[in-house]
This record gives structure tokens, C-alpha cells and sequence, in this order.
């Protein structure tokens, strides 16, 4: 196990995570009398609100993940280590992560825990198997492969039925990401790989929308939910209301109407975009501090200053935190992450934890696309949608991406996307699909990851526990389960 081997002599603040409100909290800090160490388990600051266009080839990785050293590489008080944490010790001020099977321990006199949140599949995890969520660089990639090579599997069916399973695409879940997921794929069908195949027409294929609720974007209300609903039919999306998804396999989902009966949707490939589970971590600090408890999704319920009881030092910011009227969006975690910082500042200049004027959220509105040239926005109590809706999305999406050449590469990648046919991230591998369920299948010894890997059309059954250990290459169809 190493420490850090230089004693500061400064005050020393952790931050743990490397998206909105870990960033934005380290640059209030810039300016500081303290030394910051940023630990998170990737090595990039992550923009996960483009993460759909990613799985659907508008951008490339590097436009919304830039590496997070580089963004901070001007900011002298900072010092970026790679770690999952899994250890936070509040009677000693130690952090503890690890990183390729060591420990590393990271001494604070304030700490920041901003490690956002995964996606729930409200206890049925082994629906991750066949259908990815969309919260990390890896699920967009696997998903990418997944939709491309559901319709090169397509192209090779020798049956009607196998094509109208490879070209029936799943979404669960109509909240922004399920909306802004389907309408990319029904455009991706429609427009980009138009008369790019000869045995099947793209254009043929099923985009369905699954919800829970009984309304599209039901947060935003009856009026932008409605005007996406409309236009979401109009570009072809099937949308299955008042649905809950009560299983997932290989071949396609039940769903459980609203009237109780049950019914199968034959789909290659589904997406999981229905909700979403707080970091582990939540649970620790709750466990470890003198009161403090957690709602139902995982998040700390903190105090007004964003601290956990009894420890005014520990502040949790972003997804982790529950506050009531706070979403679970970016700007919930920029202004978490701001406030945390100026707290800190203040205490170093004198004032106490008392002091401290509670957090206070300033809803700057909320905003989903639909297709191109067409989104909805709600800013107060003003609601607009279509082209007017699409541009501001724009504008606020390139505002809050990192770095100039980032914006700028964006800026042109959606011209041509948007104005054109053509998408500049179509590349998609074997790999990205097969790398997650081997090491299901391998390190957790998961029957459902096995079932995963093996054709869709065998004769083995889902769930009959057989190794695929002995397969020596597998072939396209083995690999995409879902």
C-alpha cells in the first residue's frame, strides 16, 4: 500500500470523481491556499449528456471525453491520480482507492465526494446482459456495435423472422436520454444507411419506445412531453405507454401492459435508459456517519451545506446528493461542486461551518432533442419546442463541452451530421460488444453472460449454464446478445 509520500503543509482537499461537480469544484478552487488531489476511475472528464450521439456515430469519444489531466494540467495545485475508490475512513481523513490491485491512501482536511450515478435496473441487474444503459464511454461504444452490427446480422438473415428481430430495435425508458436515443437511431435508419445494404432496406426498421409512466418526457409535462411524442411518431418511433419491462433475454423483452396481460417484442438489440442508482459510495458515508441516511435510488440525503452529519468537512455533491428539488443533471452538479468549493474557501478565511448560508439551486431549465432540427425546452414557466429549442440546446450542449478545439470539432461534426447524410463515427468492432460479457462470464461465472456469447439461433437454451470457455474465436452472431 503507498501514501502520499510528500507531507502538505497546506490545506489538503480530496475530491472523488471527474465529471461536473468534481471539475467544476477543483477550478473554484484554483486560486486557493490549498492542494487538491482529483481520484477518479477513469483517466477523462466525461460530457455524458452526448453520450447517445456517440452510440449513434455523430461524435467521436474525444469530442465529449477529453483526458482530465490535460484540462487540468495548468492548475498547479491540482494532482490527478486513477483509482476506484472504495474505502473512505471519517475518523482518520483517509480516502482509499485502488488501481490495478494496490492501494493507494490520500490524506484531506476537506473532502468532495461527487462520484454520480449508474444505471438501476430496479433489481433485475442481470438485464445488463442484453441491455446496456448509457451512462459510461463504454456503454456507448458497446452500444454503437450493437445497433451497426444488428443490422449487418440483418443483411446475412436467412429467415424473415431472424431480420425482423435484428431490425426491431428496443429503447426502455422515455425520459431525455430514451427520447434523444430513439430519435438518433430512427435517423440513423432513415437518412445514413439509406441504399447502404442490398438485402434489407434500413429504412424497414422498428424504433419502439418503452415507458412505465404514461407520458413521454412526463417530468417536463403534458405540453413539451406532448410535442415530443408527436414528433417522434412522425419520424416512425412506435411508443409503448404505461409498459414496464419485466424481462430481458437474448432475443427481446416482455412487457406487462397496463391491464396486466403480458407480451413479447422479438428484438436483437435493446437499450436501458429507465433509471438510475447512486455510487455505492452513498451508502458508506451513511453507514459511517451519525444520522445520515439515504433515499430509495442510493443518494445522501445531506444537510443544507451538502455535508453529512457530523462531519461539516464532507461534502457530497452532483448524483450522489439528494436534495429535494434538485434533477439529476448537470447543473445540479456544477452548482454542488461550486457551492462545496466556496465553502471551503470561506473556512479557510475564518468563517465557521455555521456560518455557512445553506445551498440553494438555481434551475436554469431543462431541455431534451428529439431529432435534428427539432427539441423541447422548459426554462421556468416558458416551454417551447422545434427549431428554436434545437438551436438553444446547441448552443448551452457547446457552452458546457471542454476546451476549444473540442467545441469546434463538435460544431463541424454536427454540421455535417445535421445538414447531411453522413456520420464520421460509424466504426464499430466485434470487441466492444464481447469484452464486457466475456469478463462477466469469466470473472463472475454468470450463466446469463455465458447465455450472452453464444449464437442466437443455437440449440442451447438461455440460461442451461454451459461453458463457452473451449469457443476459439467467436463469430459475429455469438457476440451480440442483445
Amino acid at each position: 500500500m503507498s501514501t502520499d509520500s510528500v507531507v502538505s503543509q497546506r490545506h489538503r482537499v480530496a475530491v472523488i470523481g471527474s465529471g461536473f461537480g468534481g471539475l467544476f469544484a477543483c477550478k473554484h478552487l484554483k486560486k486557493a491556499d490549498v492542494d487538491i488531489t482529483l481520484i477518479s476511475k477513469t483517466s477523462t472528464h466525461l460530457f455524458q449528456p452526448l453520450l447517445y450521439q456517440v452510440a449513434t456515430g455523430i461524435l467521436s469519444v474525444g469530442e465529449i471525453a477529453p483526458a482530465t489531466r490535460i484540462v487540468l494540467r495548468k492548475q498547479k495545485n491540482v494532482q490527478v491520480i486513477m483509482g476506484d475508490v472504495h474505502d473512505i475512513d471519517l475518523e482518520n481523513n483517509v480516502v482509499t482507492s485502488r488501481l490495478l490491485n494496490q492501494d493507494h491512501q490520500t490524506p484531506f482536511d476537506s473532502l468532495i465526494v461527487a462520484t454520480g450515478a449508474q444505471q438501476s435496473y430496479f433489481g433485475n441487474d442481470h438485464f445488463a446482459t442484453y441491455a446496456p444503459g448509457m451512462k459510461t464511454i463504454d456503454d456507448a461504444l458497446e452500444l454503437r456495435a450493437r445497433i451497426l452490427g444488428s443490422f449487418e446480422e440483418a443483411e446475412l438473415a436467412k429467415t424473415q423472422e431472424q431480420r425482423d428481430r435484428f431490425m426491431t430495435f428496443v429503447v426502455v425508458g422515455a425520459g431525455p436520454t430514451g427520447v434523444e436515443l430513439a430519435g438518433q437511431i430512427a435517423e440513423l435508419s432513415d437518412r445514413t444507411l439509406m441504399g447502404t445494404f442490398r438485402n434489407i432496406d434500413p429504412r424497414d426498421a422498428r424504433v419502439i419506445l418503452v415507458e412505465g409512466a404514461d407520458a413521454v418526457l412526463k417530468p417536463m409535462g403534458a405540453n413539451l412531453g406532448g410535442k415530443a411524442h408527436r414528433r417522434l411518431e412522425k419520424m416512425g418511433v412506435e411508443i409503448q405507454l404505461d409498459a414496464l419491462v419485466t424481462d430481458v433475454d437474448a432475443r427481446g423483452v416482455t412487457i406487462k401492459d397496463k391491464d396486466g396481460s403480458e407480451r413479447r417484442i422479438e428484438s436483437a438489440c435493446k437499450v436501458w435508459s429507465a433509471g438510475v442508482q447512486a455510487s455505492e459510495l452513498g451508502k458508506q458515508l451513511a453507514e459511517r456517519s451519525d444520522g445520515t441516511e439515504v433515499d430509495r435510488a442510493g443518494r445522501v440525503v445531506v444537510e443544507p451545506d451538502l455535508t453529512i452529519k457530523g462531519h461539516p468537512n464532507v461534502f457530497v455533491v452532483g448524483d450522489l446528493m439528494a436534495v429535494p428539488g434538485v434533477p439529476g443533471q448537470a447543473q445540479g452538479a456544477i452548482q454542488g461542486g461550486t457551492y462545496a468549493a466556496k465553502a471551503i474557501k470561506d473556512g479557510l478565511a475564518g468563517h465557521q461551518p455555521a456560518e455557512r448560508k445553506p445551498f440553494k439551486y438555481f434551475d436554469k431549465g431543462s431541455m431534451a432533442t428529439v431529432s435534428r432540427f427539432s427539441a423541447v425546452c422548459q426554462v421556468g414557466k416558458l416551454e417551447f419546442g422545434g427549431f428554436i429549442a434545437w438551436l438553444a440546446w446547441l448552443a448551452l450542449h457547446l457552452w458546457y463541452l471542454v476546451g476549444f478545439r473540442s467545441r469546434f470539432v463538435t460544431v463541424f461534426e454536427w454540421f455535417v451530421s445535421f445538414l447531411g447524410r453522413h456520420r464520421g463515427q460509424m466504426a464499430a468492432t466485434e470487441q466492444w460488444v464481447f469484452a464486457r460479457l466475456a469478463l462477466e462470464a469469466v470473472n463472475a461465472g454468470d450463466d446469463d453472460a455465458r447465455d450472452a456469447v453464444r449464437p442466437l439461433d443455437s440449440e442451447s437454451a438461455p440460461g442451461n449454464g454451459k461453458s463457452v470457455a473451449n469457443k476459439k474465436s467467436p463469430a459475429p452472431g455469438d457476440v451480440r446478445a442483445g
